[in-house]
């Protein structure tokens, strides 16, 4: 019955450390995902005000950025909210107005589901728009119906005549793209040109976004950044864009990571089991050895090693199994997402970090050292009445 306990303890041990191995690749694979289709959207560095909406594109501290070595591709950007109207729906967005150099540092255009990424055909601008906004607007990519933008006038008298409240232009859309939710019913893209012609504006902008060279660090490049731009502008990298999504998806992974920690634990309380029924087992057998000139430290270190075996044998065996579903879901993908089809992917993204494996190791051998030294300490004392 010993070993059957013991077996038993062997078999939690490595499934829990299955599960971990499992459940932390996954979130890795999500991670993934998720940085892959924000950084498709966001720049690796990106430059607006401390205080206020809008500034001058030709600010002497931008030049010298745009002029660092450790910088590929400025883009400017102007981002103002408007109605558009297609048809007879009507919807708003914000507008992002973006110059030619976007396209060479964007990732948008391997997101296009419908059209082309084009912001100009024959001198005429064109528009890509979010799949939320074209499916609310019902948007047909056929260059004949445009969809008209108005935008409140900045200048001017208050008029009782909405029409003349309001700037309008019209512009064709030229292709559909799909990154996530809240781009895709947010953002339609335009050549800056347009919306500033819109917004009765001359070269103001509201970010400047940055590609940054590869052959550069990019932290290096973003503190030398944020000491030419000072203290009026904010210099962000990908995480502080969307720091709040990736504390949330960082904490989401280690709250999972202490739950199946807490099951490991108590799964180990099988070893104590284990070990308090075989200690007691072996009374004559401890005796025995006692006369011979044993000492107990040396018994119950003999004790505390079959203990710590255990964990370490299923904490090996759950990191292989766990290792090769992991591998089986990379590369044939068995298990599918629930309603697939209707999302970026089919199945269960998986990525393994060594890390990961390493960090499992250590906590399942940790928990195994308490789940041994618990029983082989208070027993031994309690039961075998030993002097040190």
């Amino acid at each position: 019955m010993i070993n059957v306990i013991s077996g038993i303890s062997l078999v939690g041990v490595t499934v829990g450390t299955m599960a971990l191995i499992v459940v932390l690749s996954v979130f890795n694979g999500f991670d993934n995902l998720v940085r892959s289709l924000f950084n498709a959207f966001d720049p690796d560095i990106r430059i607006t005000l401390t205080e206020g909406k809008t500034f001058p594109a030709d600010d002497p501290r931008l030049e010298k950025i745009r002029e660092h070595p450790g910088v590929l591709y400025a883009a400017d950007v102007l981002e103002e909210n408007a109605l558009l109207k297609y048809g007879e729906k009507q919807y708003i967005a914000t507008v992002k107005g973006v110059s030619d150099e976007f396209l060479k540092m964007s990732g948008i255009d391997s997101m296009i589901i419908d059209g082309k990424f084009i912001l100009w055909d024959r001198n005429m601008p064109c528009a890509v728009i979010g799949q939320g906004i074209g499916i609310y607007l019902s948007v047909g990519l056929n260059f004949i119906t445009p969809i008209q933008v108005y935008v409140p006038k900045r200048t001017g008298n208050v008029t009782l005549n909405p029409e003349q409240a309001f700037n309008r232009n019209y512009i064709f859309p030229s292709g559909i793209f799909a990154i996530q939710q809240d781009f895709d019913s947010k953002y339609i893209i335009v050549p800056i040109e347009f919306i500033r012609n819109l917004l009765e504006y001359d070269n103001e902008i509201t970010s400047l976004e940055l590609k940054v060279n590869p052959a550069f660090s990019e932290t290096s490049v973003q503190n030398e950044l944020a000491a030419l731009a000072g203290e009026k502008y904010k210099v962000q990298n990908r995480f502080q864009q969307q720091e709040l999504l990736y504390r949330i998806m960082r904490s989401e992974k280690w709250a999972i990571f202490m739950i199946l920690a807490f099951i490991l634990l108590v799964a180990s309380f099988n070893i104590i089991g284990s070990l308090t029924m075989l200690i007691l087992d072996k009374k004559k057998d401890i005796a025995i050895l006692q006369s011979l000139g044993t000492e107990m430290s040396r018994i119950r270190k003999i004790f505390f090693i079959e203990g710590w075996l255990i964990s370490a044998g299923g904490a090996t065996v759950g990191l292989i199994l766990g290792g090769i579903i992991c591998w089986i879901q990379q590369t044939f993908g068995l298990i599918r997402l629930k309603g697939s089809g209707s999302f970026v992917v089919d199945t269960y993204p998986v990525d393994m970090l060594w890390t990961d494996f390493i960090f499992v190791f250590l906590t399942v051998l940790l928990i195994g050292f308490f789940a041994a030294w618990y029983p082989v300490r208070y027993i031994t004392r309690r039961y075998l009445h030993a002097s040190e």
